[in-house]
């Protein structure tokens, strides 16, 4: 899979941001670098297909909401089962674009059931279940369990994805249930279609206000930039080159003559359909 930079950004902040949490180092997980090149083997993503074209609900805007609330218990079982699917699949002895479908896939499974679970909430940030006594949102927690592994969402994000693929498209696909960031994708990550997903929901994000805004000769991003700007390219002048890349003629156009960030934000308010 060809690098290319990846760009997240959310809307205008009305919510503190998360920066001892967000803005995590990518610590690699030495016990799952292991994979298989040559591997043919796929991971059924079926039931997530099924759970998203019944709980996102397409916005006039453009985005993608969750229905939490329409979430019955056929549903719920679904998600389980799928979840309990995916814990049982051998992930050492996939190849690489399969593992990289499989971990932003689980990521996602996750975050709604997390959300589920613990329905109504206004912001993720509410569901403090992590370990420590200053724990904030539910990253910290042990979820799952793969190949005997106990792993939590952090595990995945910045133990996993980020250090073994070094993809800032990563952090357009990764869905932690919050108005600022992307959107969850309509449809699952697959191996074989992987590059093309990345790039689309970079497009999609970068292009949204909550991404990127000028105003009053002002350049205002999403704190994802912020949080991670190394993974980014390190300073303004990379995130700003990576947000070219995806934005549209005009945006593109506006942002060339850019040399800096001159503010960032991000809204923690739960990502539900109205």
């Amino acid at each position: 899979m060809r690098r290319r930079p990846l760009l997240f950004l959310a809307a205008a902040c009305l919510v503190p941001a998360r920066p001892s949490a967000a803005a995590r180092a990518a610590r690699l997980w030495p016990r799952w670098e292991a994979h298989e090149p040559n591997s043919t083997r796929r991971v059924d993503h079926a039931r997530w297909a099924d759970l998203l074209r019944t709980l996102l609900r397409p916005q006039p805007n453009g985005r993608w909401l969750v229905a939490y609330a329409a979430a019955g218990a056929e549903e719920r079982t679904a998600l389980e089962a799928y979840l309990a699917g995916l814990a049982a699949v051998p992930v050492s002895a996939l190849a690489r674009p399969e593992q990289m479908a499989f971990w932003i896939n689980l990521y996602n499974a996750l975050t709604v059931k997390v959300v589920l679970d613990h329905w109504p909430v206004r912001s993720i940030r509410d569901i403090d279940i992590s370990p420590g006594l200053f724990a904030d949102g539910p990253w910290g927690a042990k979820l799952i369990a793969v190949e005997g592994e106990v792993l939590s969402l952090d595990d995945v994000e910045h133990r996993i994805l980020r250090p073994i693929w070094r993809d800032p498209r990563v952090h357009y696909a990764v869905n932690c249930a919050s108005m600022g960031c992307p959107d969850l994708a309509p449809e699952p990550y697959r191996a074989d279609r992987l590059d093309d997903q990345l790039d689309a929901a970079g497009h999609r994000f970068v292009n949204h206000p909550r991404a990127v805004r000028l105003e009053g000769g002002k350049l205002f991003v999403s704190s994802i930039y912020h949080w991670f700007k190394n993974d980014f390219g390190g300073d303004d002048r990379s995130v700003i080159k990576h947000l070219c890349a995806y934005a549209a003629p005009p945006l593109a156009m506006a942002l060339q003559t850019r040399a800096r960030i001159d503010g960032h934000a991000y809204d923690w308010a739960i990502n539900a359909a109205p």
